[in-house]
């Protein structure tokens, strides 16, 4: 499906932690442990709470115009005046609230948009943002998950999944992670900055919020220039 008059781009990417593992009650503990056989095993499945929605929380949710390069990143605070800055670079703003408002910020703001950008965005970012915002009584303004296929997505949310269409809808055997994409294409990888997805919990407990958002800037610009290089060369 080629590029048409009226598409209003946007790049979106989130970033999520994991809910304290005591926290839970002990039948999720439970079930969340039945599989793990030995110590180590059950310290990477508590390390996956992030993964899924109902044990992973939202702290920060990028987006970007690809055409404009401005953007913005809502950033989940525990309390005011825990970020002070309202400017990550040039173009590019931070608002602050609790999980809630930053979701709501978020369908707010995409309204305007029809065409919508993502690396593994169907398979993670889009269905965490839609459970996370039911749970928590928000009703998304867009259903980014209406058909996997371009061609039968509905108008006024396409969602171009890099990883879906540079795989072929699973064609290609092994998908490969942003960096790997990135690196074949002569992209700078957000990785090289040092930080990765399984730092945001950490970061976040550490009060590093800036720079959770500055990685969330990077996964958004990376992904930004690898849909530039599948809209010119592979989007047939």
């Amino acid at each position: 499906m080629s590029t048409s008059f009226g598409q209003q781009k946007l790049v979106f990417d989130i970033e999520t932690i994991g809910v304290d593992f005591e926290s839970l009650d002990k039948i999720s503990q439970e079930y969340l442990l039945q599989y793990a056989e030995n110590g180590e095993e059950k310290e990477e499945a508590k390390e996956r709470l992030g993964f899924y929605p109902l044990t992973g929380e939202i702290v920060a949710i990028g987006i970007l115009n690809p055409e404009t390069n401005k953007g913005a990143v809502y950033l989940r605070v525990s309390h005011k005046g825990q970020v002070t800055s309202d400017k990550l670079e040039e173009g590019i703003i931070i608002e602050t609230g609790d999980e809630k408002q930053i979701i709501e910020k978020f369908w707010e703001t995409i309204k305007p948009y029809n065409y919508f950008i993502t690396f593994n965005g169907r398979s993670f970012d889009a269905p965490f943002l839609m459970i996370r915002s039911a749970i928590l009584g928000v009703k998304p303004s867009k259903n980014l998950l209406s058909n996997r296929y371009l061609s039968s997505q509905k108008y006024d949310a396409i969602h171009v999944d890099l990883l879906d269409q540079l795989t072929f809808y699973g064609a290609v055997r092994k998908k490969f992670n942003l960096h790997f994409w990135t690196k074949a294409f002569g992209i700078k990888s957000p990785k090289e900055q040092g930080i990765t997805g399984d730092d945001v919990g950490r970061l976040y407990k550490e009060g590093k919020l800036l720079e959770i958002a500055k990685y969330n800037l990077g996964d958004l610009r990376a992904t930004k220039e690898l849909y530039e290089k599948w809209e010119k060369y592979l989007n047939l």
